[in-house]
């Protein structure tokens, strides 16, 4: 809504607050959503601005690639097309640092490019000589990645490797190639070739030591934690089989633990207030967190009254990839008062 106030439709604040309205009115919204686009729109803009000239900007594009990957399109969130350039930009609203997702040689990002140059290709033409990429994830703390490629250098990308592949997927042929991406699968819980990369064994010598190594530990840390998604898209599949009537060996569906609830709260407790029951033993009076309050009474009353009594103590160690940011645990630091 923002972008397009900005970008695409000038409309009066009024329209703007009551388009606004609704949006707040979805049970999805949540008031960080706020600054979280704010942040992408300072993005945009900041990207518009540095065209010598206002360039084309299309938001939520349709992006035609199926020149590259029968029937594949995309939708671009922001494109933008000027100084022979095109910008396209992916906002991804996930906050797992682990899920930080970085523009250069991304696939997705590649053939949205490859998309706008096929779909604009009759306005433009040849002009576009490079491609602009950027991934914004607003809700990490180092969540802007971006990447330029030639437009030469793309489309060679597109001819030696992505079409080859891509016209041997819809053909239902070429090799299956398990990995992280595989949670988007609408096979992910029947894929044989899934199964057997995360079911098989390291083949071991009678000399292996009965114990894991260290470095073996890692591996399995690693494979563990697709192993586990894995199960669970399984056992989803298999209740949802049942569910429907179909049989898995050696399980079937049953009624969850449900617990008692009132039926109406309001009226339970008048009930029992009029029965006798101090209203005192019915409610429980619980202190709002530090983060519920500065939300409940705003960031400026809560700096100014509340501040100086909040702490945040070291959190608990807890472990991550290599990949990570963060600096590695030090427990001599944390207990002479370096802080987390």
């Amino acid at each position: 809504l923002k972008a397009r106030k900005k970008f695409i439709e000038p409309m009066s604040t009024r329209s703007f607050n009551a388009a606004m309205k609704k949006l707040k009115a979805n049970p999805l919204y949540q008031d960080e959503m706020q600054k979280h686009s704010d942040t992408y729109l300072e993005f945009l803009t900041e990207k518009a601005m540095a065209f010598s000239t206002t360039p084309f900007i299309a938001l939520e594009a349709r992006l035609d690639y199926s020149n590259i990957a029968p029937e594949g399109f995309g939708t671009g969130d922001a494109v933008m097309i000027g100084d022979g350039a095109v910008q396209i930009v992916d906002f991804k609203y996930g906050q797992s640092p682990n899920g930080r997702v970085l523009a250069e040689m991304n696939p997705q990002m590649m053939l949205y490019a490859l998309g706008a140059l096929h779909t604009y290709e009759l306005i433009y033409g040849n002009t576009i000589k490079e491609a602009r990429l950027a991934i914004v994830q607003p809700r990490l703390p180092d969540g802007i990645s971006e990447w330029t490629i030639p437009v030469e250098a793309l489309n060679k990308w597109a001819e030696e490797y992505a079409k080859p592949r891509a016209a041997l997927a819809y053909e239902g042929k070429g090799d299956f190639a398990p990995g992280e991406w595989c949670h988007f699968c609408k096979a992910k819980a029947q894929c044989r070739a899934r199964a057997a990369a995360l079911l098989s064994l390291e083949e071991r010598s009678d000399s292996d030591p009965e114990l894991l190594t260290d470095a073996e530990i890692g591996d399995v840390l690693t494979r563990g934690k697709d192993l586990v998604q894995w199960y669970n898209a399984v056992s989803d599949y298999a209740l949802k089989a049942c569910l429907d009537g179909r049989s898995i060996p050696g399980y079937k569906a049953v009624e969850g633990t449900s617990r008692r609830q009132w039926d109406d709260t309001d009226a339970a407790m008048a009930a029992l207030i009029a029965g006798g029951v101090d209203e005192a033993l019915l409610y429980n009076r619980v202190p709002l967190t530090a983060p519920q309050a500065e939300k409940a009474l705003g960031a400026a009353l809560f700096k100014e009254l509340a501040l100086p009594h909040v702490v945040k103590p070291a959190g608990r160690p807890t472990l991550v990839p290599e990949s990570d940011k963060r600096a590695p645990y030090n427990p001599v630091e944390i207990a002479f008062g370096g802080g987390a």
